[in-house]
């Protein structure tokens, strides 16, 4: 399974992180193009490949990195997403005032479906500050949790596999619009909570 990140921020360099420390491949992209992503493919090796945001759309698992306000641009001109797995580990809200998005109602990741159509978006790698998620998954004696949210339920079975890969612990909160509500800040009770499972 290919794996493309959109965005190099704090998260989506995280993600390449824990990615190019378990040896998966992975592309990056951020809105600058790839010379400006020259520091951080040369620390973290040859598994972690800078590439235009069209091409690490074109993935079978992308995930989706950029601030709030940020991901309708992000994502435009970059389908069809047909059947491919977007990982939205969005939170929607923002520095430096920290004012909550007006979501109409929505789920965070029902406005993030919407913006990509035909994708099987999972809510998934957003619960946790970039520093705890780029750290070791091992705490302990056990494995750090990432909660994980979605409508499709191969997709979800392959995050939940790939969370596993990485040493972390998965655990499934079912649907976008539940799920993933109880996982998004602000509003839902999980995030920052930095749990550990046991077994």
């Amino acid at each position: 399974m290919k794996i493309g990140i959109i965005g190099a921020g704090e998260i989506g360099s995280a993600i390449a992180r824990i990615l190019t420390r378990a040896g998966i491949p992975a592309a990056i992209a951020n809105s600058r193009g790839p010379a400006s992503l020259a520091a951080l493919t040369d620390e973290l090796g040859p598994t972690l490949t800078a590439v235009s945001a069209a091409e690490a759309a074109q993935a079978d698992l992308v995930f989706l990195a950029v601030p709030w306000s940020r991901i309708p641009a992000a994502v435009a001109g970059l389908g069809p997403w047909t059947k491919r797995i977007v990982v939205d580990t969005s939170n929607p809200i923002e520095a430096p005032l920290f004012q909550p998005a007006d979501l109409n109602g929505k789920a965070s990741s029902s406005v993030v479906q919407d913006l990509v159509p035909g994708a099987h978006v999972v809510k998934a790698f957003n619960h946790l500050q970039p520093g705890l998620l780029a750290a070791s998954p091992a705490a302990q004696g056990g494995k750090r949790v990432l909660f994980v949210s979605g409508d499709h339920a191969a997709s979800k079975h392959a995050v939940m596999a790939l969370i596993q890969q990485l040493g972390f612990a998965g655990i499934d909160l079912g649907t976008l619009d539940g799920g993933g509500r109880l996982a998004q800040f602000p509003g839902g009770p999980l995030p920052s909570l930095n749990l550990v499972k046991f077994g």
